[in-house]
C-alpha cells in the first residue's frame, strides 16, 4: 500500500498485497445523495456499507486513498477489554453504562466476523482470548476490581488464571476476556470498499472537503468547488475538522508507538495481551509468509509534546520486548499512530453538537476498530430515526461532572502550549538544521517551520497551526510537523495529515 503521508510503515502496510487505486476518481461534478460520508477509514467504510444495506444512496469522499490514516496504523486488536478499565468506566457511566459499552464492542466484533464469513474475506480473522496482567509494582487489587466490574457489566465469562500462556514470561495472575479477536485489517478494508461499490455506493478519492454545512439539505463543498447535496453528513476523519472548538476541548490527541519483529511461534500463542502500566503495553502476534511476528505497542504521549527524542520511545519498547520475550529477533517494522482520547473514556458517536443532520465519530480511545464499527451500526440507526440503546452512551453532546478533573487537566495542558509563542526557536539559523530534519526558527515576532531535505534544499512555512494558532513542533521519526495543542499534523512539506486542522501550513521564506 502506498505510504503517502507518514515516514514509518505499519506491518499491515508493509505486508499488504492490495492497494486502493486512485483510479476511483476524485469528485468532478456536483452530486446529490441521501448521505455523504467524509473519511475512508473503518468508521466511514462501515457506515457506508450499513446505509447501503438499508437502501440509502451514499457518496464517500476521502482526500487520499482509503484507510491511509489511522485505520492502517492500528495493531488490529478487536476487543471489549477496553482501553479504560471497567471499574474506571463504571465510575463515569454506572453499571448500565458499562454494560452497554461491553455489549456494543462485542456486537462490533460479531458484526466484523459475520461480514467476513458472509463474503469469505481472507484477512486472518481469529477468535482469541485477551489477557490483562499487572505491571511490576502494581497492586493485584486492580485485577480483582476489574474482574468484579466486568461481571457487573454482564461479562460473566471473564475469569482469573495464574499466568498468561507465554513460554518465557511469567506475568503472574491474569484477567482473561474470552471471545475477543484479531485480524489483518487492510484486506478487510479492501473487501469492504469493493462491497460498497458493488452495492451502488460512490467512492471519490483524492477529494479534499473544504466545508460541511448543516441544513435541510446539507452541503459538502470540496476544494474543487464541487458540492454534494444530501440529507445527512457523517464526518469520520478520526477527529472532526468541522467542530473547531467544542469537540476539541473534550478530547486530546496522543501518539502511540509500535514495533514488530519475528519470534518463535511457540513462545507467544495467538491472543491479545495488556499490562496495567500507564501508558500500558499491548501485544499480539501475526502469522505472515516470513514467519510469526510479535507486535508490541505502548509509550504513549501527547502529540507534539515529546519529552524525549522519538527514537527513544522505540528503544524503550524494544528493551521491554527483549526482556520479556527471549526469541524476539530484529525489529522489522516500527511505526506510530494517533489515538484520540476522550475525557471520560468512551467514543463520541452521534449528532455533532449544535447540528441537526451532521454526525461524527471520534474519540476512539485506543479501541478504534471496534469504536469505528460501532459508529457504522449506531449512525445508520440514527439516520434511519431508529431507536438504539447505545445512543445516549456515545452522544457527543454528553457532559459529565465526574470527568471535570480530566477536562481541566487536558485543557490546562493545551493552554500551556501557547507559551511557545514567546519562546526562542529550536535553532539559531538554517545552517544548524541537519539534512532530512526540521526545526522552528524565530524570525522577529514570527515563528517559522523549516525543513531541510536530504539535498539541502529548504522548505519553509509558518509554524502557526491553522486550526487554533498554536506553534507546531518537529516530529523526527515521522518527519512531520505536529501541533501540541490539539494534535493536528502536517507533512514535512506542510500538507495537512491529521485534523482538526483542515488547511496546510502557509509557506514562508526562511532567513
Amino acid at each position: 500500500m502506498e505510504n503517502v503521508c507518514n515516514c514509518s510503515t505499519s506491518i499491515w502496510q508493509g505486508q499488504a498485497k492490495h492497494t486502493f487505486p486512485m483510479a476511483r476518481d476524485s469528485l468532478r461534478e456536483d452530486l446529490t445523495v441521501d448521505v455523504c460520508i467524509v473519511g475512508g477509514g473503518i468508521a466511514g467504510l462501515t457506515s457506508a456499507y450499513c446505509l447501503l444495506e438499508q437502501g440509502y444512496s451514499v457518496a464517500l469522499l476521502d482526500e487520499s486513498t482509503l484507510c491511509r490514516g489511522q485505520s492502517a496504523r492500528t495493531t488490529a486488536h478487536l476487543s471489549n477489554a477496553l482501553d479504560d478499565h471497567y471499574y474506571e468506566l463504571e465510575e463515569m457511566f454506572g453499571e448500565e453504562g458499562t454494560r452497554l459499552a461491553a455489549e456494543s464492542h462485542a456486537a462490533a466484533i460479531d458484526f466484523i466476523e459475520t461480514l467476513i464469513k458472509k463474503h469469505q474475506i481472507e484477512c486472518q480473522f481469529e477468535r482469541v482470548n485477551a489477557y490483562l496482567f499487572c505491571a511490576p509494582g502494581d497492586s493485584q487489587n486492580k485485577l480483582d476490581k476489574e474482574l468484579k466490574a466486568t461481571h457487573r457489566a454482564g461479562l460473566t465469562d471473564v475469569h482469573l488464571i495464574d499466568k498468561a500462556p507465554f513460554a518465557s514470561f511469567d506475568t503472574g495472575r491474569c484477567v482473561v476476556f474470552p471471545k475477543q479477536a484479531q485480524f489483518s485489517p487492510i484486506p478487510y478494508f479492501h473487501a469492504l470498499s469493493d462491497l460498497i461499490v458493488e452495492k451502488g455506493g460512490k467512492l471519490f478519492l483524492g477529494t479534499h472537503v473544504e466545508e460541511v454545512k448543516d441544513g435541510e439539505p446539507c452541503e459538502v463543498t470540496t476544494r474543487g468547488n464541487h458540492k454534494v447535496t444530501c440529507k445527512s453528513v457523517i464526518v469520520a476523519t478520526n477527529t472532526p475538522f468541522n467542530s473547531r472548538v467544542i469537540m476539541q476541548i473534550k478530547q486530546a490527541a496522543y501518539r502511540s508507538y509500535v514495533i514488530a519483529g519475528l519470534i518463535d511461534p511457540n513462545e507467544v500463542p495467538p491472543g491479545l495481551y495488556y499490562d496495567t502500566l500507564d501508558p500500558y503495553h499491548y501485544v499480539r502476534v501475526s502469522k505472515e509468509l516470513e514467519g510469526t511476528y510479535l507486535i508490541v505497542g505502548g509509550e504513549d504521549h501527547k502529540t507534539g509534546q515529546d519529552e524525549h527524542p522519538t527514537e527513544s520511545y522505540y528503544a524503550s519498547l524494544e528493551k521491554w520486548t527483549r526482556e520479556h520475550f527471549a526469541s524476539f529477533r530484529d525489529v522489522t517494522y516500527k511505526w506510530s499512530g494517533q489515538i484520540i482520547e476522550p475525557i471520560d473514556g468512551l467514543a463520541y458517536i452521534g449528532r455533532c453538537p449544535l447540528d441537526k443532520n451532521i454526525y461524527i465519530a471520534t474519540g476512539d480511545s485506543g479501541n478504534g476498530l471496534t469504536h469505528g464499527t460501532i459508529a457504522g451500526l449506531l449512525l445508520t440507526d440514527l439516520i434511519m430515526k431508529k431507536e438504539n440503546r447505545w445512543e445516549q452512551l456515545y452522544d457527543p453532546s454528553r457532559v459529565s461532572l465526574k470527568a471535570f478533573p480530566e477536562f481541566a487537566k487536558e485543557n490546562c495542558n493545551t493552554a500551556a502550549q501557547y507559551l511557545d509563542w514567546i519562546g526562542s526557536g529550536d535553532v539559531k539559523g538554517v545552517e544548524d538544521i541537519a539534512p532530512g530534519s526540521g526545526a522552528i526558527l524565530s524570525n522577529g515576532l514570527k515563528k517559522v517551520a523549516v525543513y531541510k531535505d536530504e539535498e539541502g534544499n529548504l522548505h519553509s512555512f509558518s509554524a502557526v497551526c491553522p486550526h487554533l494558532k498554536a506553534i507546531v513542533q518537529w516530529n523526527s521519526e515521522e518527519k512531520s510537523w505536529d501541533c501540541p495543542a490539539h494534535g493536528s499534523r502536517f507533512t514535512c512539506h506542510g500538507e495537512v495529515i491529521d485534523g482538526p486542522a483542515n488547511d496546510s501550513l502557509c509557506t514562508h521564506e526562511a532567513k
